[in-house]
């Protein structure tokens, strides 16, 4: 820090206006004259001054109190709310003086005020200076941060001093000291004051730590004139706490669970406690203890002084004897010294339940009656005991048959709301078979047990003893399905062992009558008093009735109370080689160009005993047949047959004879077909009049519509005439100059291509591929009534204007665009070719002749019409295809020339 401030002379500073000598180095303190408000303040500064340094204080209340808004017209200076002008860059004064305006304002009433500042070089003052001055040395400074604290809640007196704020400045200057920020001028105010001569800090009143753990305020030191030869001073008032504050529950009452019978050390919960007094001190040193248990004994819990967790010393707890215990616990500070503040809560510990207990039966032994042949039926309720939580897994009850119910006739189920096991019948008993059944029941809880019992079952079992009661019964057909066998050729009248039934209770078949209630075929009747069949008609295992060789028939048997039972008589048909092998496929096709031959198969309906291997043999009684057919053994059912000579394309009947290894045999007449194809399908899908099958026969619905079609075409026809005779009787010119117009004939094969073709400067448009009516749209290549339309082109695009009053002259003009459209007093197509076909003869003669007047080898051509929907297009001299495309048809060939395809790509 450099030397002491030099003051300049001013009322009240030294005797005899003598001055303090300054130190010969530059002093970075700043010389201050004070100026009235509002008026010009000048500052004497060094001519370097350093960034953020004081230079001065203005006195800003003095003139513009009100003054909300403070602001700086020079930026290298930067001015404070209490007039201390601070530099925000490092400055050096070029010149002696350097000025700036502090403007100050009321934002509310647009209220302005201004002070000017001078700035001075110091050396200036120094001059003026005597060079008798004496040097004073500094002693140690006072003005720093001093610590300093106080109690809180203190009894005063009041104000109460807590310290004295001091500068070493003091020596040279008068200091006024004053204190500003929280406690002072802002909330809590006036808690604090110093007085102004002698710097002694006061408090005012009492101070709550746990409201204000502290404060910090800024102390200034100043001269009478508004100088500040300090830099505002900190001061942090600490307050000192006392235990004024008991330490607080989170809660009022902590409620726990634990479950029973559970390990010694087992947490049960944590409570926790609170302190506003300071932390880390002795004042918020908390233990934690319990202070009573009810009930009182056993004590079964403890807690940990520091933590407040509460943990079992006890492995008996059950729920059983008490299911729950209210602790009182204490929190008590100061490390719970007897003077320490405390503070007590209560504690519920509830007691969960285990499965500890086991269910047990009210009694070992419990007997139940039944009626045969009942079922779905409840026999007995049984109870049991258990001492665990009601309606909980531990005391629900799973009930089991332990033993005696291998055939499931007994169902043992629990009682939800009553915990019982009711045991039913779900499958019908027999008093026949067994009139007493001893049933063994046990009985578990759905939760498992929990303890692990050595010298006890963990289950609890009962016996139950069934007595079946006996019924008079009906007939009864055991069992339901009886067969019989039977050869298929046996004769009508033949008769066989039938369906039986029997009463239980005797065991016999006496008494009992059948009737038939099903018989697909009505093949056998059935004796009503034995139950044996008799053949009614002639047995065919081979019917379409018969599943795998046997026919079912269902039988109803009844007693003489009127009692019924049901049961199904098969009867196995024993196969008799009474059917010859066949051919089933009766149309043989095959093609020439491909193959020679044709697979046939043969299918025997008798059982294979009676069937394979077959025998196959032309029956024939001409030579045509064996000179023209070979047929040749492929395995037991099929055979090939094949052609020989070169025969004709076309259908022949082919007779062949088919026998099994017993020598039954048939004739099949086989229809081969020899056809000129490749699949058997391109033949079967078309009439080729070389195999005879070009004949088509029309429906009733085909000739209706081509009589619809023929109407509807005359209709056309008379609507067309009935329009040009309407249209003649208006006179037409032709313009003369018509024949001057470009015509080319369209003898295209297939819709046009929409391309624009040049050729002798001729330009060709194709607009469509079709003509809508007189008035339509009229395109190249399109043709009308068997006959060619003819297109004049003229440019790009072309118009049939029509005539728009009688008298007007009718003309074809030519147009730019992409589309002809054609009005409505079009020429008939009849007129029209009459005028332009002797003309166009002309052009066409004359056109491209050679110097002999011959015509060019490819320019005229006669074509005769081969059908519509070619895919190849018109081919010519004209036609000017840059791509090979439109090929795609190659890949879709017709039959006849697949052949000439495969023999071009084997080359």
């Amino acid at each position: 820090m450099c030397g002491p401030l030099c003051l300049s002379a001013c009322p009240g500073h030294g005797k005899g206006n003598r001055w303090a000598a300054g130190t010969e180095r530059e002093c970075p303190w700043i010389l201050i004259f004070a100026s009235d408000a509002c008026k010009n303040v000048t500052l004497y500064v060094p001519s370097k001054l350093d960034a953020e340094k004081l230079i001065g204080r203005v006195n800003l209340k003095e003139c513009f109190t009100a003054a909300n808004l403070i602001h700086s017209s020079d930026p290298d200076f930067q001015i404070l709310e209490d007039g201390s002008v601070y530099t925000t860059n490092s400055i050096l004064l070029s010149s002696e003086k350097r000025s700036f305006t502090i403007l100050l304002s009321n934002t509310e009433n647009q209220e302005k005020k201004k002070i000017f500042v001078f700035l001075e070089h110091q050396t200036k003052v120094l001059k003026k200076r005597q060079t008798k001055e004496t040097v004073l040395r500094r002693a140690k400074r006072r003005w720093a941060p001093i610590p300093c604290s106080m109690l809180e809640n203190s009894l005063g007196p009041f104000p109460l001093f807590l310290q004295q704020v001091q500068s070493d400045t003091a020596q040279n200057y008068t200091i006024y000291y004053s204190i500003r920020g929280p406690g002072v001028d802002q909330e809590p105010r006036n808690l604090f004051y110093v007085e102004r001569d002698t710097g002694n800090l006061y408090c005012t009143r009492a101070v709550d730590r746990e409201q204000y753990e502290s404060f910090e305020i800024i102390a200034f030191a100043t001269t009478p004139d508004g100088y500040t030869p300090e830099l505002p001073l900190p001061l942090i008032i600490k307050i000192e706490d006392e235990n004024d504050n008991y330490p607080i529950f989170t809660e009022e009452t902590y409620t726990f669970t634990i479950f029973e019978n559970c390990r010694v050390g087992t947490t049960v919960g944590q409570v926790c406690a609170t302190d506003r007094d300071e932390p880390d001190t002795m004042h918020t040193r908390l233990k934690y203890s319990i202070i009573g248990q009810v009930p009182p004994s056993p004590t079964l819990f403890s807690m940990h002084p520091t933590t407040g967790v509460i943990t079992t010393t006890s492995s008996q707890l059950d729920r059983e004897l008490i299911d729950k215990y209210q602790l009182k616990i204490k929190v008590q500070d100061m490390d719970g010294q007897y003077f320490g503040l405390q503070t007590t809560s209560t504690c519920i510990i509830n007691i969960d339940d285990v499965n500890d207990h086991l269910p047990t039966f009210t009694r070992t032994s419990y007997v139940a009656s039944v009626e045969e042949n009942t079922v779905d039926v409840e026999i007995l309720r049984v109870t049991v005991e258990d001492k665990d939580l009601v309606n909980t897994a531990n005391w629900r009850a799973n009930y089991t048959i332990l033993k005696g119910n291998e055939n499931g006739n007994f169902k043992i189920v629990t009682d939800a709301k009553t915990n019982e096991g009711i045991l039913c019948v779900v499958k019908p008993l027999n008093y026949e078979e067994k009139q007493q059944v001893i049933l063994q029941i046990g009985v578990v809880n759905e939760a498992p047990f929990s303890r692990e019992a050595s010298s006890r079952s963990a289950m609890s079992t009962a016996t139950v003893t069934v007595n079946v009661r006996d019924q008079d019964e009906g007939p009864e057909c055991n069992p339901p399905i009886q067969t019989v066998r039977m050869s298929e050729n046996a004769a009508v009248g033949t008769t066989s062992n039938g369906y039986k039934a029997y009463d239980p209770e005797t065991r016999s078949s006496s008494g009992i009558r059948y009737k038939k209630l099903t018989d697909p075929t009505g093949w056998v009747t059935i004796d009503e008093n034995t139950g044996s069949i008799r053949v009614f008609r002639s047995l065919d295992r081979e019917a379409e009735t018969i599943r795998n060789g046997i026919y079912n028939i269902t039988v109803l048997a009844s007693d003489q109370a009127g009692r019924t039972c049901t049961g199904t008589l098969g009867i196995i048909l024993q196969d008799v080689n009474d059917n010859g092998p066949f051919i089933p496929k009766k149309t043989v096709i095959i093609c020439k160009p491909t193959m020679s031959s044709a697979e046939i198969v043969a299918v025997d309906p008798d059982e294979p005993i009676n069937g394979p291997p077959f025998d196959f043999s032309l029956e024939s009684s001409t030579s045509d047949v064996q000179r023209m057919w070979r047929l040749n053994k492929i395995n037991d059912t099929a055979a090939r047959l094949s052609y020989q000579n070169d025969p004709a394309f076309g259908s022949y009947v082919v007779p062949i004879t088919v026998r099994d290894r017993l020598g039954m045999s048939s004739v099949t007449s086989l229809d081969v077909v020899l056809c000129d194809c490749i699949t058997e399908n391109d033949c079967t899908h078309r009439a080729d009049p070389r195999i005879g099958g070009g004949g088509v026969q029309l429906g009733k619905w085909a000739i209706l519509a081509i009589l619809l079609g023929i109407a509807l075409l005359f209709c056309i026809l008379f609507t067309l005439v009935c329009g040009a005779s309407g249209i003649s009787k208006q006179p037409k010119v032709i313009p003369d100059d018509l024949a001057q117009q470009n015509l080319i004939v369209s003898n295209t094969e297939a819709p046009g291509d929409d391309k624009v073709y040049s050729a002798n400067g001729f330009t060709t448009q194709t607009v469509g591929a079709s003509a809508q009516g007189v008035c339509g749209t009229m395109g190249s290549g399109v043709k009308n009534g068997g006959q060619e339309t003819i297109e004049m082109v003229k440019g790009g695009h072309q118009t049939l204007e029509s005539c728009r009053g009688a008298g007007h002259h009718h003309t074809l003009d030519s147009c730019k665009g992409g589309h002809t459209e054609v009005d409505n007093c079009r020429y008939t197509y009849s007129e029209w070719h009459s005028f332009t076909q002797p003309r166009l003869g002309e052009k066409v003669y004359l056109c491209n002749q050679d110097e002999n007047h011959k015509h060019a080898q490819d320019y005229v051509l006669t074509y005769n019409y081969e059908g519509r929907g070619s895919v190849a297009g018109s081919v010519g001299c004209c036609s000017e295809r840059q791509e090979e495309d439109g090929l795609e048809f190659l890949d879709n060939l017709e039959p006849k020339f697949r052949t000439l395809a495969e023999a071009c790509m084997k080359r």
